[in-house]
């Protein structure tokens, strides 16, 4: 694995131990966390960085924050998503207090989308499925990056502790739109200590790694200012249904966007990649070889929240008791219940987007 990844491009990680080694991240340890939900038990979220701060004020019951954006360039949204959203939903249940905000510059910036539509797709959409997937508006500041301008102000400053070499060396160029980028994006990460210093966290997919560890190498630089380095946790990507590393937009017979029909859903989930054997007969005698089984992840992931259900499903598909087309009807069941609360979650938090907390300047 190369040592640049690109947060707006196309990498993928394939071998998570070695991007804790390169990076210098850690092991992340679910028993830091009181009562981990079920992508922290399972060991999705895999690494993480600053976290035993985190740990301590949840356990002393002291002020930490917990931040991530929206980028609304697109239409749907994806599991990586909602990994976010459902760890944003740990910390804000354990007294984080929480701030989303919509990387509307960024979209402009990089991936050409207007400002005026920026925000209408993260309030029609982007904010509602969010609330759907389990984030509490009543609890949460939003803003959008146009409306806010402390943080262009900081973005402005942070340029001046970094260089052209260490932005190179961290996302593999320096052209000036990601530059512009990648420094808003520190001052979103520390704009909850503008007014009060404390210890923040912010959920990711490993993509974003670059983001947090300029944050806290510009953090280390403005001793005088005495920013807590930012935390993160950083989850596992959701393989694509037919057994490649990550679900892509590239590959569209094998992703499982959010919202999606269930139907649709249901037909990928069908055609996809199983540790069934090649007959009936070798399936009994040797059972599944679940390693290789997309459907079984994806069950594991996010469709099975109950882990002696999952460990029952684990040992009958393990001991060949339980056939992949069994397996994959009962993902379908699933999956189906999960599309259609979804549908109706983002129904629902659309009615009360009017009723939201802006920051306003």
């Amino acid at each position: 694995m190369a040592k640049i990844i690109d947060p707006w491009g196309s990498t993928l990680i394939e071998d998570y131990s070695k991007l804790i080694t390169d990076f210098h991240l850690e092991n992340f340890d679910v028993k830091q966390f009181p009562g981990p939900n079920r992508i922290m038990r399972r060991g999705v979220v895999f690494s993480g960085i600053g976290l035993k701060e985190i740990g301590e004020a949840i356990h002393k019951n002291k002020p930490f924050y917990v931040l991530s954006g929206i980028m609304p360039s697109g239409t749907k949204i994806h599991f990586g998503n909602k990994m976010v959203v459902e760890m944003i939903s740990y910390f804000q249940k354990h007294g984080g207090e929480t701030y989303i905000l919509v990387a509307d510059l960024e979209a402009e910036a990089t991936r050409g989308i207007s400002l005026e539509e920026a925000r209408k797709r993260a309030l029609e959409f982007h904010i509602p499925a969010y609330v759907a997937l389990g984030l509490d508006p009543k609890k949460t500041t939003f803003y959008f990056q146009s409306d806010n301008i402390e943080v262009m102000h900081a973005a402005y400053k942070y340029s001046k502790k970094v260089t052209q070499a260490q932005f190179q060396a961290l996302y593999g160029n320096a052209d000036p739109d990601r530059i512009f980028a990648a420094l808003t994006q520190v001052g979103d990460i520390l704009y909850p200590q503008f007014r009060k210093r404390m210890p923040g966290v912010i959920p990711v997919g490993p993509d974003q790694c670059p983001h947090i560890l300029l944050s806290r190498d510009i953090v280390n630089r403005m001793r005088t200012e005495k920013f807590f380095p930012p935390a993160a946790t950083f989850h596992k990507y959701t393989p694509a249904l037919n057994g490649n590393f990550k679900m892509s937009k590239s590959m569209p017979e094998s992703m499982i966007s959010l919202p999606e029909d269930p139907k649709a859903a249901c037909n990928k989930i069908k055609r996809a990649v199983t540790g069934g054997r090649d007959t009936l007969e070798e399936h009994r005698r040797l059972g599944a070889i679940i390693e290789k089984d997309m459907v079984f992840e994806l069950m594991k992931q996010h469709l099975v929240e109950d882990d002696a259900e999952l460990d029952h499903i684990y040992k009958e598909y393990k001991s060949g008791r339980m056939t992949s087309g069994e397996l994959k009807n009962i993902a379908c069941e699933k999956i189906t219940k999960f599309m259609n609360d979804l549908e109706e979650g983002i129904k629902k938090a659309r009615k009360d987007i009017g009723k939201l907390k802006f920051v306003k300047q």
